[in-house]
C-alpha cells in the first residue's frame, strides 16, 4: 500500500476506472453475443441486434477500451454474419 498521499489517491481513481471500463466491456460482450445469436436464431430482430452492438463497439472504441482494429474486426464479423443470414 502506498504511504505518500497522491499514490493513495492514484490507486482509488485507478480502481474507479477500472470498475468503469470493466463494466463496459461486459457489456459490450453482452451485446455482441445477444447480436449473434439473433442473427443464428434468424430473428425478426437481428439487424437492430447488430446496430446496437455495433453502436457499443465504437462507443468502447472511442473511449479506448478496445483498440480501433479490434472495434473493426468484430463490427466486420458481425455483418459478416448478418449478410450471409440474408
Amino acid at each position: 500500500m502506498p504511504n505518500i498521499k497522491s499514490a493513495k489517491k492514484r490507486v482509488k481513481v485507478i480502481a474507479t476506472k477500472a470498475a468503469h471500463n470493466k463494466a463496459i466491456n461486459t457489456g459490450l460482450k453482452t451485446d455482441i453475443k445477444r447480436a449473434s445469436a439473433a442473427v443464428g436464431a434468424n430473428a425478426d430482430n437481428k439487424a437492430e441486434a447488430v446496430r446496437v452492438a455495433v453502436k457499443a463497439i465504437d462507443h468502447a472504441a472511442a473511449k479506448g477500451i478496445i483498440k480501433k482494429n479490434a472495434a473493426a474486426r468484430k463490427k466486420s464479423s458481425l455483418a459478416r454474419q448478418l449478410n450471409a443470414a440474408g
